[in-house]
């Protein structure tokens, strides 16, 4: 056993001391969060991709036959699968559990609550949503149409807001728990290119992605907007901030550094409280059609 003299622990204590410094007071500081998080979010994506890439040649024979387009589509659902996971459970957790959002009335508006935690969060997805919507403009159109770069750009845009400016964030939340749809519809498309398309796991699979997805991706949108309604108050004095009415008297952000500022910022808020979430769940209910005119075509073969 090699003893380290008393001079070298010093050292190494010291080593040790200026890393945790460099954490705290830097890369965890508040005003770094969002840009630490947004980087790690893409570190991340990279991490998860090559190591699919790796795995997947060596325990899957399906892979190895795979064109290269597809091989892509493979290695980048599986990057989406872990972030569904990531910030469905982070999502569910400061919905319904945190209480950082709960009807507390001394807890502040709750269109302005937010936390280091909740910053990171959303910040890790904002690096996703970079990086997936990077790959889908490189390889359009074999990683999704139009429809996907709408879908992203505009979760990107919401969420980076809500990140940036620590507003909203419940609501968004609550629309990133939609993300929980996400690893059924991946395995749909493992099954399928896998051959497995005619297995019960397929078809068991529609009937789970037809579930998650009428709860996730309606009712929960439909709790959504009732959330507003009940809130209204609260959200009202939101949008007023943003309008520089009665600023002072609210306790709000002071944005007012010009009247065509206040306004743009204004544009914002009302863009992530209610077009953004009102265009995905457009969006949902169109992508919905489709999913039981397939599991009906699924079922219809099986008969």
């Amino acid at each position: 056993m090699i003893l380290l003299s008393e001079e070298a622990t010093m050292e190494i204590q010291s080593y040790q001391n200026q890393a945790e410094l460099l954490l705290k007071e830097y890369l965890l500081a508040d005003s770094f969060i969002p840009y630490t998080s947004v980087i790690c979010g893409i570190f991340a994506c990279k991490m998860v991709y090559d190591l699919t890439q790796l795995f997947s040649s060596v325990y899957f024979k399906s892979y190895l036959i795979l064109s290269k387009v597809q091989r892509n589509e493979w290695n980048n659902r599986s990057i989406s699968t872990v972030h569904a996971i990531f910030i469905t459970v982070m999502s569910l957790y400061f919905v319904f559990w945190s209480n950082l959002y709960s009807d507390n009335r001394y807890a502040g508006i709750i269109m302005f609550r937010s936390s280091a935690l909740s910053t990171f969060t959303l910040g890790v997805s904002v690096g996703y949503f970079l990086a997936d919507i990077g790959m889908i403009i490189w390889f359009y159109s074999s990683l999704g149409g139009i429809e996907y770069v709408i879908h992203h750009f505009l979760s990107l845009t919401a969420v980076a807001y809500s990140m940036m400016t620590g507003e909203g964030q419940l609501y968004t939340f609550m629309v990133l728990i939609s993300e929980t749809t996400t690893p059924g519809i991946n395995l749909r498309w493992y099954l399928d290119t896998a051959g497995m398309k005619r297995s019960r796991a397929y078809l068991i699979n529609g009937v789970v992605i037809f579930v998650t997805w009428l709860v996730a991706r309606i009712l929960l949108f439909m709790y959504l907007f009732y959330h507003v309604y009940l809130h209204f108050d609260q959200v009202k004095v939101f949008l007023d901030c943003h309008l520089n009415v009665n600023l002072l008297s609210y306790n709000c952000f002071i944005f007012a550094f010009s009247t065509k500022q206040v306004k743009l910022v204004h544009s914002y808020g009302l863009l992530l409280i209610f077009v953004v979430p009102f265009i995905l769940s457009v969006m949902n209910l169109m992508w919905f059609g489709k999913i039981i005119k397939g599991l009906r075509k699924t079922l219809a073969k099986r008969q």
